[in-house]
């Protein structure tokens, strides 16, 4: 109730934090001066003055004639507390809210022994790790699960938007954490699209990153790629390294080295069958560029609101000037106010 009565709402600090409706009322405290002024040379014969004075005009300077100030004073402050009232001194403060229709994402992470190849700079598994935590940062409000696979695929981490938690289970990620041997596409899918099924949100998306070719796993990619697309979910592939692979063939001849043509078919059928994308990323300047092109692909526009919180603070000097006036009319009724001015 008394937190007005203090002398630290007129330090310049205070005065420069605030805000004013009608600053231009502030102008009028410089009029006062000259107010005062005018009042003193227009009346200045109208009072006839006492013979008297109370001290020596050669002695010392007196408390009575520093009394003679504080009714004019009391004046001065008064009307101008008044006028800083009356320019609505204020503190604003500006809170945006934003505002954006939530995607489900699900990142699908192949971690068998052919991730470790180094095409992709420290290996493919490393590389995929460090652009997805990017991919991840960029995202507004939108929940992010994480599916790993090898030979069978498990859920590392159900749809979350605690953004910090996926990094700490993307940096967990490891080779060795599935023992099945081989790389079940078509399982990660319907992991994937199990985690989906049930969704609201306005998005739901899977993007499955792997080196190519279905080795492993009970289901079939077409069969979960189809059950994707009755969900109403939207896959985006990414074959990960070379286009050649290097493999070694033995036949009776002997042994020897030849190149093959890594299976794209796979990847490219689930992403045209679901309405997503395919992408190729052979180093890791093109998988960084896949994942913005995704990025921009599964954007939602967002809607920034702005509200001011507006506390007006008038009352504060409202206050004050009410106490100088009183104090005004106590002097008047004093020696101090009439005696002394004589």
């Amino acid at each position: 109730m008394w937190d007005w009565f203090s002398l630290e709402w007129f330090t310049l600090a205070k005065l420069r934090a605030f805000s004013w409706a009608h600053p231009y009322y502030l102008y009028g405290i410089l009029a006062i001066p000259v107010a005062f002024w005018l009042r003193n040379v227009f009346h200045a014969g109208a009072y006839q003055r006492l013979g008297v004075t109370f001290v020596d005009k050669d002695a010392p300077r007196s408390w009575s004639v520093f009394l003679r100030y504080l009714f004019p004073s009391a004046g001065f402050l008064g009307l101008s507390c008044l006028l800083v009232a009356l320019a609505r001194p204020q503190l604003i403060n500006t809170v945006t809210e934003r505002d954006a229709e939530v995607i489900d994402i699900i990142l699908a992470l192949d971690i068998s022994d052919s991730m470790l190849e180094k095409d992709l700079l420290p290996n493919r598994l490393a590389s995929a790790k460090k652009v997805a935590k990017s991919f991840i940062e960029g995202r507004i409000q939108d929940r992010v699960g994480l599916v790993v696979f090898a030979g069978e695929a498990v859920t590392l981490c159900p749809l979350t938007n605690d953004y910090e938690l996926i990094y700490s289970f993307l940096d967990e990620v490891d080779h060795r954490m599935i023992n099945v041997a081989g790389t079940a596409v078509g399982s990660a899918l319907a992991v994937c699209t199990n985690r989906l099924r049930e969704s609201l949100a306005k998005s739901k998306v899977v993007i499955l990153l792997s080196d190519g070719e279905n080795t492993a796993g009970n289901l079939d990619p077409s069969t979960a790629a189809n059950l994707a697309k009755a969900f109403g979910i939207r896959v985006y592939t990414i074959a990960v390294g070379r286009p050649f692979v290097t493999r070694t063939v033995r036949d009776s001849v002997g042994t020897k080295v030849v190149q093959a043509v890594a299976d794209e078919g796979t990847l490219k059928s689930i992403s045209a069958s679901t309405n997503g994308q395919f992408y190729r990323a052979t180093d890791n300047t093109t998988l960084t560029q896949v994942f913005r092109q995704i990025d921009q692909l599964e954007r939602v526009n967002v809607k920034n609101r702005r509200y001011q919180e507006v506390k007006d603070y008038y009352r504060i000097y409202l206050n004050w000037a009410i106490t100088f006036f009183l104090t005004m009319m106590l002097l008047k009724v004093t020696f101090i106010a009439n005696v002394l001015e004589d």
